[in-house]
């Protein structure tokens, strides 16, 4: 069987509430599923409560996080609200809440009425980042797609981005490991882009006491999936997987099988527990 770690609901950025992951994992037939949505927990127990009895739960979070390199993000498991994870990550929330009155202030002065009550709306729950914006301009027409309002507007060096706190990947690590929880950084194609780079950034996740890299992704191809596996293996990393399945945000990719082909082990969730402190 098959096992999906990285899903997002609508409590960040996706667009299903957390039970219905749960009903799309059990009805794809896997074995064990995680609840990954960025910098929060608030859906972790309505997805548990679906869970319940019928298929594995595994609560988790994903985290952008600084190391000295392209921007990374890093997915956590077996990680609880509440847990000093959870506590410090409070501090990184309202630094979101912040950069989104200043991006939406820089929209404003490039002449696109979006509002704060607006992308509130589009959000309704949950950790609010620059993918709602992203719908916001979409509603006033500003853009066609999201892409367009991230590649003209909202990505690292467009006019509205700002900047907001993040943890070190190093502190990251630590508050995961205190939590007692393991990590994995999640499509490393975002640090990466040839065999020798991805070779240079293992050795550094090994390094810094990482659990995993996630191997089995949506996007790669078959070739480079195994490619990245048989690489973290060789560093003693647990190649993880998931869909990244975001819904709507993110079209034709389906919780489990991604875009159709993607089969993530069931054996990596053991492999993962395993390494838990």
């Amino acid at each position: 069987m098959s096992v999906d770690l990285h899903l997002h609901s609508r409590y960040s950025d996706g667009t299903a509430e957390p039970a219905e992951l749960v009903e799309m994992a059990i009805a794809a037939g896997l074995s064990a599923v995680a609840l990954t949505d960025h910098d929060g927990f608030e859906g972790i127990e309505q997805a548990r409560a679906a869970a319940a009895g019928r298929i594995r739960f595994i609560p988790g979070i994903e985290l952008s996080v600084d190391w000295p390199g392209p921007g990374l993000h890093l997915l956590a498991w077996w990680v609880e609200p509440g847990s000093p994870l959870d506590l410090e990550l409070e501090e990184v929330r309202q630094s979101r809440a912040e950069r989104n009155l200043a991006m939406i202030a820089a929209l404003n002065e490039l002449g696109h009425p979006v509002t704060l009550e607006q992308v509130m709306k589009i959000s309704e729950k949950g950790v609010v980042g620059r993918p709602h914006l992203a719908q916001a301009l979409l509603e006033l027409g500003v853009v066609e797609t999201e892409g367009q309002a991230f590649a003209e507007y909202l990505a690292s060096g467009r006019p509205a981005y700002r900047s907001r706190k993040r943890f070190s990947l190093g502190r990251a690590v630590e508050l995961v490991g205190v939590s007692g929880g393991v990590t994995a950084v999640a499509h490393p194609h975002t640090v990466a882009d040839n065999a020798e780079e991805f070779a240079a950034a293992f050795d550094r996740f090994a390094a810094l006491g990482i659990t995993g890299v996630e191997c089995w992704y949506s996007e790669y191809p078959l070739g480079q999936r195994f490619a990245l596996a048989e690489m973290a293996a060789r560093r003693g990393l647990v190649a993880t997987g998931g869909s990244d399945y975001h819904g709507s945000h993110k079209p034709g990719i389906e919780v489990g099988t991604g875009r159709g082909d993607l089969t993530v082990p069931d054996e990596v969730v053991e492999a993962l527990e395993a390494r838990r402190p």
